[in-house]
Protein backbone atom coordinates (compact mmCIF):
# COMPACT_ATOMS: atom_id res chain seq x y z
CA UNK A 1 0.00 0.00 0.00
CA UNK A 2 1.30 3.46 -0.85
CA UNK A 3 -1.38 5.93 0.17
CA UNK A 4 -4.42 6.79 2.22
CA UNK A 5 -7.13 9.42 1.83
CA UNK A 6 -8.51 11.26 4.87
CA UNK A 7 -10.84 14.15 5.70
CA UNK A 8 -8.90 17.23 6.85
CA UNK A 9 -9.98 20.47 8.56
CA UNK A 10 -9.00 23.44 6.38
CA UNK A 11 -10.38 26.33 8.41
CA UNK A 12 -13.79 27.42 9.75
CA UNK A 13 -16.51 25.82 7.66
CA UNK A 14 -14.12 23.98 5.37
CA UNK A 15 -12.94 20.38 5.06
CA UNK A 16 -11.32 18.52 2.19
CA UNK A 17 -10.30 14.97 1.33
CA UNK A 18 -6.52 14.72 1.04
CA UNK A 19 -3.94 12.03 0.39
CA UNK A 20 -1.50 11.11 3.16
CA UNK A 21 0.84 8.20 3.78
CA UNK A 22 -0.56 4.74 4.37
CA UNK A 23 -0.58 4.13 8.15
CA UNK A 24 2.28 2.36 9.90
CA UNK A 25 2.31 0.31 13.08
CA UNK A 26 3.79 3.27 14.93
CA UNK A 27 2.78 5.60 17.76
CA UNK A 28 2.30 9.33 16.90
CA UNK A 29 5.16 11.71 17.64
CA UNK A 30 3.17 13.63 20.28
CA UNK A 31 2.65 10.50 22.34
CA UNK A 32 6.18 9.17 21.83
CA UNK A 33 7.77 12.47 22.86
CA UNK A 34 5.32 13.32 25.63
CA UNK A 35 5.00 9.96 27.37
CA UNK A 36 8.18 8.20 26.34
CA UNK A 37 6.45 5.27 24.66
CA UNK A 38 8.28 3.23 22.05
CA UNK A 39 7.55 4.29 18.49
CA UNK A 40 7.09 0.79 17.13
CA UNK A 41 3.63 -0.58 17.94
CA UNK A 42 3.56 -4.37 17.61
CA UNK A 43 0.36 -4.21 19.67
CA UNK A 44 -1.43 -2.31 16.88
CA UNK A 45 -3.54 -3.19 13.85
CA UNK A 46 -4.34 -1.43 10.60
CA UNK A 47 -7.97 -1.39 9.50
CA UNK A 48 -9.56 -0.84 6.13
CA UNK A 49 -12.54 1.39 6.87
CA UNK A 50 -15.94 -0.22 6.30
CA UNK A 51 -17.82 2.78 7.70
CA UNK A 52 -16.84 5.98 9.47
CA UNK A 53 -19.35 8.58 10.65
CA UNK A 54 -19.56 12.36 10.86
CA UNK A 55 -20.10 13.39 14.48
CA UNK A 56 -21.42 16.56 16.05
CA UNK A 57 -18.12 16.77 17.93
CA UNK A 58 -16.36 17.02 14.58
CA UNK A 59 -18.67 19.90 13.70
CA UNK A 60 -17.47 21.90 16.71
CA UNK A 61 -13.96 21.78 15.23
CA UNK A 62 -15.09 22.50 11.69
CA UNK A 63 -17.08 25.53 12.84
CA UNK A 64 -13.87 26.91 14.33
CA UNK A 65 -15.16 26.51 17.88
CA UNK A 66 -12.09 24.67 19.18
CA UNK A 67 -8.36 25.24 19.01
CA UNK A 68 -7.99 22.65 16.22
CA UNK A 69 -5.23 23.69 13.80
CA UNK A 70 -5.67 23.79 10.05
CA UNK A 71 -4.57 20.36 8.82
CA UNK A 72 -6.20 18.46 11.70
CA UNK A 73 -7.32 15.08 10.39
CA UNK A 74 -10.88 14.18 11.33
CA UNK A 75 -12.96 11.19 12.32
CA UNK A 76 -13.32 9.07 15.44
CA UNK A 77 -16.33 6.85 14.67
CA UNK A 78 -14.62 3.86 13.09
CA UNK A 79 -15.72 0.41 11.94
CA UNK A 80 -13.26 -1.53 9.85
CA UNK A 81 -11.78 -4.74 8.52
CA UNK A 82 -8.41 -5.79 9.92
CA UNK A 83 -5.83 -5.90 7.12
CA UNK A 84 -2.59 -5.99 9.14
CA UNK A 85 -1.64 -6.85 12.72
CA UNK A 86 1.51 -6.39 14.74
CA UNK A 87 3.50 -9.30 16.11
CA UNK A 88 2.05 -8.87 19.61
CA UNK A 89 -1.61 -8.93 18.52
CA UNK A 90 -2.99 -12.28 19.63
CA UNK A 91 -6.76 -12.29 19.43
CA UNK A 92 -7.82 -10.45 16.26
CA UNK A 93 -6.73 -11.44 12.79
CA UNK A 94 -6.83 -10.24 9.21
CA UNK A 95 -10.36 -10.30 7.82
CA UNK A 96 -12.09 -9.62 11.15
CA UNK A 97 -14.63 -6.78 11.06
CA UNK A 98 -14.47 -4.75 14.25
CA UNK A 99 -15.92 -1.72 15.96
CA UNK A 100 -13.35 0.75 17.29
CA UNK A 101 -14.24 2.72 20.44
CA UNK A 102 -13.55 6.39 19.83
CA UNK A 103 -11.65 6.43 23.13
CA UNK A 104 -8.07 5.27 22.63
CA UNK A 105 -7.06 3.21 25.66
CA UNK A 106 -3.96 1.25 26.62
CA UNK A 107 -5.75 -1.39 28.69
CA UNK A 108 -2.93 -1.30 31.24
CA UNK A 109 -3.15 1.88 33.32
CA UNK A 110 -5.11 2.50 36.51
CA UNK A 111 -8.02 4.16 34.68
CA UNK A 112 -8.34 1.34 32.14
CA UNK A 113 -8.24 -1.24 34.91
CA UNK A 114 -11.12 0.62 36.57
CA UNK A 115 -13.11 0.59 33.32
CA UNK A 116 -12.63 4.34 32.76
CA UNK A 117 -11.28 4.01 29.23
CA UNK A 118 -12.28 7.56 28.31
CA UNK A 119 -9.50 8.88 30.56
CA UNK A 120 -6.63 6.48 29.83
CA UNK A 121 -3.36 7.80 31.24
CA UNK A 122 -0.96 6.43 28.61
CA UNK A 123 -2.23 7.75 25.27
CA UNK A 124 -2.14 11.54 25.51
CA UNK A 125 0.56 13.65 27.17
CA UNK A 126 -1.69 16.73 27.35
CA UNK A 127 -4.44 15.26 29.54
CA UNK A 128 -6.13 12.02 30.47
CA UNK A 129 -7.97 10.50 27.51
CA UNK A 130 -7.41 10.38 23.76
CA UNK A 131 -9.40 10.00 20.56
CA UNK A 132 -8.76 9.59 16.86
CA UNK A 133 -8.70 12.74 14.76
CA UNK A 134 -9.48 15.24 17.50
CA UNK A 135 -7.82 18.37 18.80
CA UNK A 136 -5.77 18.02 22.02
CA UNK A 137 -6.41 14.28 22.03
CA UNK A 138 -2.91 12.97 21.50
CA UNK A 139 -2.20 13.55 17.82
CA UNK A 140 -3.75 10.30 16.61
CA UNK A 141 -4.74 10.34 12.94
CA UNK A 142 -8.41 10.59 12.07
CA UNK A 143 -10.56 7.74 10.89
CA UNK A 144 -12.66 9.47 8.22
CA UNK A 145 -10.27 7.78 5.87
CA UNK A 146 -9.57 4.72 3.79
CA UNK A 147 -7.27 3.15 6.41
CA UNK A 148 -6.46 3.78 10.06
CA UNK A 149 -4.06 2.47 12.69
CA UNK A 150 -5.55 1.24 15.98
CA UNK A 151 -3.13 0.81 18.91
CA UNK A 152 -3.49 -1.81 21.65
CA UNK A 153 -5.70 -3.69 19.22
CA UNK A 154 -6.53 -6.69 21.39
CA UNK A 155 -7.93 -4.37 24.04
CA UNK A 156 -9.61 -1.77 21.85
CA UNK A 157 -11.21 -3.75 19.04
CA UNK A 158 -14.67 -5.28 19.39
CA UNK A 159 -14.82 -8.11 16.85
CA UNK A 160 -18.17 -8.95 15.28
CA UNK A 161 -18.78 -12.70 15.46
CA UNK A 162 -20.04 -13.17 11.89
CA UNK A 163 -18.85 -11.19 8.89
CA UNK A 164 -21.98 -11.58 6.75
CA UNK A 165 -24.27 -10.67 9.64
CA UNK A 166 -22.10 -7.65 10.44
CA UNK A 167 -22.30 -6.32 6.90
CA UNK A 168 -26.06 -6.88 6.86
CA UNK A 169 -26.49 -4.81 10.02
CA UNK A 170 -23.63 -2.39 9.42
CA UNK A 171 -25.74 0.80 9.62
CA UNK A 172 -26.65 -0.19 13.18
CA UNK A 173 -23.26 -1.59 14.16
CA UNK A 174 -21.40 1.50 12.93
CA UNK A 175 -23.06 3.45 15.76
CA UNK A 176 -21.21 1.35 18.38
CA UNK A 177 -18.02 3.36 17.98
CA UNK A 178 -19.56 6.40 19.64
CA UNK A 179 -23.13 7.66 19.54
CA UNK A 180 -25.02 4.55 20.65
CA UNK A 181 -22.82 3.96 23.73
CA UNK A 182 -22.61 7.73 24.31
CA UNK A 183 -26.38 8.15 24.18
CA UNK A 184 -26.85 5.08 26.34
CA UNK A 185 -24.26 6.41 28.81
CA UNK A 186 -26.18 9.68 29.03
CA UNK A 187 -29.45 7.90 29.79
CA UNK A 188 -27.90 5.33 32.10
CA UNK A 189 -25.97 7.86 34.19
CA UNK A 190 -29.14 9.96 34.42
CA UNK A 191 -30.67 7.01 36.25
CA UNK A 192 -33.22 6.06 33.59
CA UNK A 193 -35.01 2.85 34.54
CA UNK A 194 -38.37 1.14 34.25
CA UNK A 195 -41.14 3.74 34.17
CA UNK A 196 -38.89 6.82 34.22
CA UNK A 197 -39.96 10.09 32.64
CA UNK A 198 -37.03 11.56 30.75
CA UNK A 199 -36.10 14.87 29.14
CA UNK A 200 -33.41 14.81 26.45
CA UNK A 201 -32.06 18.19 25.33
CA UNK A 202 -31.08 18.07 21.67
CA UNK A 203 -32.41 16.03 18.75
CA UNK A 204 -29.14 15.60 16.92
CA UNK A 205 -27.74 12.08 16.54
CA UNK A 206 -26.50 11.80 20.13
CA UNK A 207 -29.80 13.14 21.48
CA UNK A 208 -31.73 10.67 19.34
CA UNK A 209 -29.44 7.87 20.52
CA UNK A 210 -29.98 8.94 24.14
CA UNK A 211 -33.75 9.01 23.64
CA UNK A 212 -33.70 5.57 21.98
CA UNK A 213 -31.49 4.26 24.78
CA UNK A 214 -33.90 5.62 27.40
CA UNK A 215 -36.62 3.57 25.75
CA UNK A 216 -34.39 0.47 25.87
CA UNK A 217 -33.88 1.13 29.59
CA UNK A 218 -37.62 1.11 30.17
CA UNK A 219 -38.63 4.78 30.26
CA UNK A 220 -42.37 5.36 30.21
CA UNK A 221 -42.14 8.75 28.45
CA UNK A 222 -39.16 10.29 26.65
CA UNK A 223 -39.44 14.00 25.77
CA UNK A 224 -36.94 15.49 23.30
CA UNK A 225 -36.42 19.24 23.07
CA UNK A 226 -34.95 21.10 20.10
CA UNK A 227 -35.57 24.06 17.80
CA UNK A 228 -35.19 22.06 14.57
CA UNK A 229 -38.55 20.79 13.38
CA UNK A 230 -37.11 18.11 11.10
CA UNK A 231 -35.05 16.65 13.92
CA UNK A 232 -38.04 16.72 16.27
CA UNK A 233 -40.05 14.75 13.71
CA UNK A 234 -37.25 12.20 13.59
CA UNK A 235 -37.55 11.79 17.38
CA UNK A 236 -41.31 11.33 17.01
CA UNK A 237 -40.72 8.61 14.40
CA UNK A 238 -39.72 6.13 17.11
CA UNK A 239 -42.19 7.15 19.78
CA UNK A 240 -40.76 10.15 21.57
CA UNK A 241 -42.76 13.15 22.71
CA UNK A 242 -41.24 16.45 21.61
CA UNK A 243 -41.14 20.10 22.67
CA UNK A 244 -40.31 22.86 20.18
CA UNK A 245 -38.11 25.34 22.01
CA UNK A 246 -38.26 27.85 19.16
CA UNK A 247 -41.68 28.94 20.45
CA UNK A 248 -40.04 30.60 23.44
CA UNK A 249 -42.46 28.93 25.84
CA UNK A 250 -41.11 27.96 29.26
CA UNK A 251 -39.78 24.41 29.30
CA UNK A 252 -41.56 23.40 32.55
CA UNK A 253 -44.88 24.49 31.02
CA UNK A 254 -44.21 22.45 27.87
CA UNK A 255 -43.35 19.39 29.93
CA UNK A 256 -46.44 19.85 32.11
CA UNK A 257 -48.62 19.78 28.99
CA UNK A 258 -47.28 16.29 28.27
CA UNK A 259 -46.86 14.76 31.74
CA UNK A 260 -49.33 16.71 33.84
CA UNK A 261 -46.46 17.97 35.98
CA UNK A 262 -43.54 20.28 35.17
CA UNK A 263 -40.70 17.92 36.05
CA UNK A 264 -39.08 14.66 34.98
CA UNK A 265 -37.23 11.84 36.71
CA UNK A 266 -34.08 12.11 34.59
CA UNK A 267 -32.49 14.54 32.14
CA UNK A 268 -29.80 14.27 29.46
CA UNK A 269 -27.75 17.07 27.85
CA UNK A 270 -26.99 16.13 24.24
CA UNK A 271 -26.25 19.70 23.12
CA UNK A 272 -23.11 20.92 24.88
CA UNK A 273 -21.36 24.26 24.85
CA UNK A 274 -22.89 25.71 21.67
CA UNK A 275 -26.34 25.81 23.26
CA UNK A 276 -28.73 28.64 22.46
CA UNK A 277 -31.46 30.28 24.46
CA UNK A 278 -35.13 29.57 23.79
CA UNK A 279 -37.13 31.21 21.04
CA UNK A 280 -36.67 31.51 17.30
CA UNK A 281 -33.37 33.20 16.50
CA UNK A 282 -32.21 33.06 20.13
CA UNK A 283 -28.58 33.97 20.76
CA UNK A 284 -25.97 31.55 22.02
CA UNK A 285 -26.17 30.99 25.76
CA UNK A 286 -23.89 28.07 26.66
CA UNK A 287 -25.36 27.33 30.10
CA UNK A 288 -28.96 27.14 28.82
CA UNK A 289 -29.28 23.37 28.66
CA UNK A 290 -27.64 22.66 32.00
CA UNK A 291 -29.83 25.25 33.72
CA UNK A 292 -32.94 23.89 31.96
CA UNK A 293 -32.13 20.39 33.16
CA UNK A 294 -31.72 21.48 36.76
CA UNK A 295 -35.01 23.35 36.50
CA UNK A 296 -37.07 20.43 35.22
CA UNK A 297 -35.34 17.49 36.93
CA UNK A 298 -37.02 16.47 40.15
CA UNK A 299 -35.22 16.73 43.49
CA UNK A 300 -32.69 13.94 43.86
CA UNK A 301 -32.46 13.33 40.12
CA UNK A 302 -29.33 12.58 38.12
CA UNK A 303 -28.22 14.50 35.04
CA UNK A 304 -26.35 12.74 32.25
CA UNK A 305 -24.12 15.13 30.30
CA UNK A 306 -22.65 13.52 27.17
CA UNK A 307 -22.84 16.89 25.39
CA UNK A 308 -19.37 18.30 24.75
CA UNK A 309 -17.89 21.12 26.83
CA UNK A 310 -14.40 22.44 26.06
CA UNK A 311 -11.60 24.30 27.77
CA UNK A 312 -10.76 26.34 24.69
CA UNK A 313 -13.41 27.99 22.49
CA UNK A 314 -12.18 30.83 20.24
CA UNK A 315 -15.81 31.63 19.34
CA UNK A 316 -17.08 31.85 22.90
CA UNK A 317 -19.56 34.61 23.68
CA UNK A 318 -17.28 36.22 26.29
CA UNK A 319 -13.87 35.83 27.89
CA UNK A 320 -15.16 33.29 30.40
CA UNK A 321 -16.84 31.12 27.76
CA UNK A 322 -13.61 31.09 25.75
CA UNK A 323 -12.04 28.99 28.53
CA UNK A 324 -15.12 26.89 29.23
CA UNK A 325 -16.37 28.92 32.20
CA UNK A 326 -20.12 29.35 31.83
CA UNK A 327 -22.99 30.60 33.98
CA UNK A 328 -24.33 27.36 35.43
CA UNK A 329 -26.79 27.74 38.32
CA UNK A 330 -24.93 25.27 40.48
CA UNK A 331 -26.79 26.50 43.55
CA UNK A 332 -30.03 25.23 42.03
CA UNK A 333 -28.53 21.81 41.41
CA UNK A 334 -27.10 21.76 44.91
CA UNK A 335 -30.44 22.73 46.46
CA UNK A 336 -32.16 19.88 44.59
CA UNK A 337 -29.40 17.35 45.44
CA UNK A 338 -28.73 16.63 41.80
CA UNK A 339 -25.84 14.47 40.66
CA UNK A 340 -23.95 15.07 37.42
CA UNK A 341 -21.99 12.75 35.12
CA UNK A 342 -19.77 14.42 32.55
CA UNK A 343 -16.92 13.50 30.23
CA UNK A 344 -16.22 11.08 27.42
CA UNK A 345 -18.36 7.96 27.43
CA UNK A 346 -16.23 4.91 28.28
CA UNK A 347 -17.39 3.07 25.17
CA UNK A 348 -16.07 -0.35 26.17
CA UNK A 349 -18.36 -0.34 29.20
CA UNK A 350 -21.38 -0.66 26.89
CA UNK A 351 -20.44 -1.60 23.33
CA UNK A 352 -20.48 -5.39 23.61
CA UNK A 353 -23.92 -5.50 25.22
CA UNK A 354 -25.30 -3.01 22.71
CA UNK A 355 -23.79 -5.09 19.90
CA UNK A 356 -25.67 -8.10 21.26
CA UNK A 357 -28.91 -6.10 21.18
CA UNK A 358 -28.32 -5.20 17.54
CA UNK A 359 -27.35 -8.72 16.47
CA UNK A 360 -30.41 -10.12 18.26
CA UNK A 361 -32.57 -7.69 16.26
CA UNK A 362 -33.69 -5.89 19.43
CA UNK A 363 -32.08 -2.51 18.67
CA UNK A 364 -32.39 -0.56 15.42
CA UNK A 365 -30.33 2.49 16.21
CA UNK A 366 -29.50 3.23 12.55
CA UNK A 367 -33.16 3.81 11.79
CA UNK A 368 -33.64 5.93 14.92
CA UNK A 369 -30.87 8.33 13.90
CA UNK A 370 -31.71 8.15 10.17
CA UNK A 371 -28.36 6.68 9.07
CA UNK A 372 -27.52 7.91 5.57
CA UNK A 373 -24.59 6.53 3.57
CA UNK A 374 -22.27 8.79 1.57
CA UNK A 375 -18.92 8.32 -0.15
CA UNK A 376 -15.62 9.63 1.17
CA UNK A 377 -15.57 12.20 -1.63
CA UNK A 378 -19.00 13.43 -0.48
CA UNK A 379 -17.78 14.06 3.08
CA UNK A 380 -17.38 17.86 2.60
CA UNK A 381 -21.00 18.09 1.42
CA UNK A 382 -22.08 15.87 4.31
CA UNK A 383 -20.45 18.29 6.74
CA UNK A 384 -22.28 21.21 5.16
CA UNK A 385 -25.67 19.49 5.23
CA UNK A 386 -25.18 18.30 8.81
CA UNK A 387 -24.21 21.80 9.89
CA UNK A 388 -27.45 23.12 8.38
CA UNK A 389 -29.41 20.83 10.70
CA UNK A 390 -30.15 17.79 8.53
CA UNK A 391 -31.98 15.14 10.55
CA UNK A 392 -29.53 12.47 9.48
CA UNK A 393 -26.48 10.63 10.72
CA UNK A 394 -24.00 10.66 7.86
CA UNK A 395 -22.13 7.37 7.44
CA UNK A 396 -19.09 7.52 5.16
CA UNK A 397 -18.47 4.35 3.12
CA UNK A 398 -14.92 4.76 1.76
CA UNK A 399 -14.74 1.43 -0.09
CA UNK A 400 -18.33 0.78 -1.15
CA UNK A 401 -18.77 -2.05 1.35
CA UNK A 402 -22.22 -1.21 2.74
CA UNK A 403 -25.34 -2.72 1.23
Amino acid sequence: MTGNRVVVYKGPGQVSVESIDYPKLEIPDDVVNGLGLKRKAPHAAILKLVTTNICGSDQHMVRGRTTAPVGQTLGHEITGEVVEVGDDVLFVKEGDICSVPFNIACGRCRMCNEGKTGICLNVNPARAGAAYGYVDMGGWLGGQAEYVMVPFADFNLLKFPDRDQALEKILDLTMLSDIFPTGYHGAYTAGVTTGSTVYVAGAGPVGLAAAYSAQLLGASVVIVGDMNGERLRQAESFGCETVDLSTGAALPDLIEQILGEPEVDAAVDAVGFEARGHGEGAAEAPATVLNDMMTVARAGAALGIPGLYVTGDPGGIDAAAKIGQIGVRLGLGWAKSHSFTTGQCPVKRYNRHLMNMILADKAHIGKAVHATTISLDDAPQGYQDFDKGAARKYVIDPHGMTA
